[in-house]
């Protein structure tokens, strides 16, 4: 065996207080030399001694153990010295063993050693007063307790039992100082083992149970048992509990087994209880409750169940619950063989009760086989069902409404659309299956035109503001078509949900504006039916006067008058374009070649033309451009814009003429300059009266072509770019054949 290691604390040296000189040196090195030695060999004769030996410090921890102690409890000299003395108990602590009883009245342990072994040793104390160190001899008297193979097993039983039981087992002398306890009795207190032992048992029992438990006591001693109940505290409160005291007269030890009856009296009493509150319970719910059997026949019920079935408790009983079914009964067979496949159930159907009243029953049911009945809790759903059914007819009209509206409809939140109608998807231009997963600002502007974003988003935060908004969006989509949408938003019409009303508002904002030029063109007119004649008049004395001046004026005032001429011509053309508008004109329609009105019109203008050096071109189209037509003001209407395009043209540049035949519904001409172009927002505005970009020009002439190709069932598209010039482009309706 490895030999223990050297304590130099075994022995202390004491030395006398000196300061040796250096040649002094060599003297206290062999002095020390020799204390050691000494040392040395009065541990290798202690480590020699038959005898088992135990060195423990001031803190009861173990220090040194000679060789006998190492084979005593089978332990390595490391592991020995890890262990040490419950001073209280003087119960020794050693890795790998377990301490099964210490006897301390006759200073013994008895021990189970780590190969499982059981062991009774005896230690006498021998306490030095000269050093802070107490020594132990250790004895090993198994043998003389006359321990044999037998009892070991039954000892190791006993241990199991002991350790692992799950009532409370304690082990206390005669005087009810606790020397063992299992971890029931322990986790029952509340404490750790180590705080138990030593305690007095006496302590823990209730006063009131005291004197019954030291007669208990006086009967064990007596007969050697004795079974009883006592209270004693438990977890912080005192419990009821049965036990079984027994005693070995031979080392004068008791042993009580208890059991806790309280928590099975409380169990009793919650059973009591518990079989009250279901009566109440079963008496006082608002639900009906039925108990029947495997053949339907009910044969208890609840006050709640009267109510309902609107019948008396003794007519419920003895009855069927089939017998209120009303009308379907295949359904209620259905349900009632799916029960018994699978012993619950949870339906509704509708019952009628013997008044005639129907009502719709929710019911859940339950099948207990151990019992042999079956449970159904009943509930009348009949107001919900009322509820829903019209909630289904108001779903219903709406949706016919939402569907049928005339307007473009919308539910939205602000990440996605709930629901669009189908006047919004045709309005828009979408399918309805892919925009309910579009946001609403994705399906209203589709080509993300920042813009138009910012005008929708202004539109909604205005709609957040004031609860509801009203706003216009002129929208230009991806095939080149622009149109006026009016949205009308109400926000949270329900929780987080959105409602907006959409209308294609193009042709109402055409038509007002069409109103609007007409009701111009009224008030011209009859402006011009109230001053044209007065004019008329003193401009026919003043153009007589001039001829007059003219022929008897000898001076040369040719250049006046050529001037004075001109102007008056140019009053007189306004004065027949107000007459034009102040009055019908006498119109003689005729199926005529538009080409030819257009070579005649570009030849009558070409004089004009060059003086302003400017190319007239023409492409004239060889398809059949024959339309229903009155030619002479169709060629007015030419007249005015190749003349305005002329005015308008850069030096040396070209006015072309264009026709053609679109399909079999319109002929096109157009009249294209490169001009300076016309900025859009005055682009809006040609055809009213008095509104000219030319400078000398009274707006009047365009006004009066407007309304020549719209007595010809015509219309007319302008387009322009700043800087780049102007196309008109005038559409005349071919006659149908026939």
């Amino acid at each position: 065996m490895k030999k223990v290691a050297k304590s130099r604390n075994f022995t202390r040296i004491r030395m006398k207080n000196v300061n040796p000189s250096l040649p002094d040196l060599s003297s206290y090195k062999k002095e020390i030399d020799h204390l050691l030695h000494r040392v040395e060999e009065f541990n290798d004769l202690f480590d020699s001694l038959s005898e088992a030996y135990i060195m423990l410090n001031i803190e009861n921890k173990i220090t040194y153990a000679n060789q006998s102690a190492c084979r005593l409890f089978k332990l390595t000299p490391e592991e020995i010295l890890l262990g040490k003395i419950i001073e209280e108990s003087q119960m020794i602590c050693l890795p790998l063993i377990t301490t099964i009883q210490n006897l301390k009245h006759c200073n013994q342990w008895i021990l189970q050693l780590k190969n499982g072994d059981i062991k009774q040793i005896e230690y006498e104390k021998n306490c030095s007063k000269r050093y802070d160190h107490r020594i132990l001899k250790l004895q090993d008297v198994t043998s003389k307790i006359t321990f044999s193979y037998e009892p070991i097993v039954p000892m190791q039983l006993f241990l199991d039992v002991f350790k692992y039981a799950v009532d409370s087992i304690i082990i206390y002398d005669k005087n009810g100082e606790i020397m063992d306890a299992n971890d029931s009795f322990c986790k029952m207190l509340g404490k750790h083992k180590r705080d138990i032992i030593g305690d007095n048992i006496q302590e823990i029992i209730s006063p009131y149970s005291l004197h019954s438990w030291q007669e208990g006591m006086e009967k064990v001693n007596q007969y050697g048992s004795f079974n009883g109940e006592v209270e004693m505290f438990s977890n912080d409160e005192f419990s009821l509990f049965r036990y079984v005291t027994s005693t070995n007269k031979q080392n004068n030890l008791y042993m009580s087994i208890l059991r806790n009856i309280s928590e099975g009296m409380m169990m009793k009493q919650r059973a009591e209880k518990s079989e009250k509150i279901f009566a109440e319970l079963f008496d006082h719910s608002m639900d009906a409750i039925l108990f029947w059997k495997d053949d339907g026949l009910i044969f208890q019920v609840n006050e709640a169940a009267c109510k309902i079935f609107e019948s008396t408790h003794d007519e419920l009983i003895g009855s069927t619950i089939g017998s209120y079914v009303y009308k379907n009964n295949q359904n209620f067979k259905n349900i009632f063989r799916k029960f018994r496949e699978i012993g619950e159930i949870r339906e509704e159907l509708f019952f009628k009760m013997p008044n005639g009243q129907i009502k719709l029953l929710e019911f859940t049911g339950k099948k207990h086989y151990a019992e042999g009945y079956n449970l159904t809790i009943f509930r009348n759903v009949s107001e919900r069902w009322q509820i829903e059914t019209e909630l289904r007819k108001s779903e219903w009209k709406f949706r016919k409404i939402f569907e049928g509206s005339l307007d473009g409809m919308i539910l939205w939140t602000n990440d996605r659309i709930i629901d669009i109608n189908h006047a919004g998807t045709s309005i828009l231009g979408v399918q309805k299956k892919g925009s309910l997963k579009d946001s609403f600002e994705k399906i209203i502007i589709p080509n993300t035109e920042k813009e138009l974003i910012e005008l929708l988003n202004e539109h909604i935060e205005l709609a957040m503001l004031n609860e509801s908004e009203i706003s216009t969006i002129a929208i230009r989509y991806e095939n080149g078509e622009v149109k006026h949408i009016e949205f009308a938003t109400r926000e949270n019409v329900y929780v987080g949900t959105n409602f907006t009303i959409i209308r294609d508002v193009t042709e109402k904002l055409a038509m007002e504006e069409q109103i609007r030029k007409s009701d111009t063109l009224h008030v011209v007119g009859e402006l011009a039916a109230g001053i044209a004649h007065e004019i008329r008049n003193p401009m026919t004395a003043i153009k007589g006067f001039i001829q007059l001046l003219q022929s008897s004026v000898k001076e040369d005032f040719s250049t006046y008058f050529n001037v004075i001429t001109s102007e008056l011509q140019r009053i007189e053309t306004i004065i027949t374009e107000f007459l034009f508008l102040a009055k019908p004109q006498a119109l003689k329609f005729s199926n005529q070649d538009v080409n030819v009105i257009v070579r005649e019109t570009a030849d009558f203008l070409a004089a004009q033309a060059m003086l302003n050096n400017i190319q007239l071109k023409r492409n004239l189209t060889k398809n059949d451009c024959e339309i229903f037509c009155e030619g002479n003001q169709l060629k007015q209407v030419l007249i005015n814009i190749i003349k305005n395009a002329i005015e308008v043209s850069n030096d040396g540049s070209f006015v072309i003429i264009n026709t053609d035949r679109i399909d079999h519904s319109f002929v096109k001409i157009s009249i294209i300059d490169q001009g300076p172009g016309i900025p859009e927002e005055k682009l809006r505005r040609l055809g009213e009266p008095f509104y000219t970009t030319k400078e000398r020009g009274t707006g009047l002439g365009l006004m009066v072509s407007y309304k020549i190709i719209e007595e010809h069932k015509g219309y007319i598209e302008v387009e322009s770019e700043v800087g780049k010039g102007t196309a008109f482009h005038i559409f005349l309706p071919i006659p149908r054949e026939g």
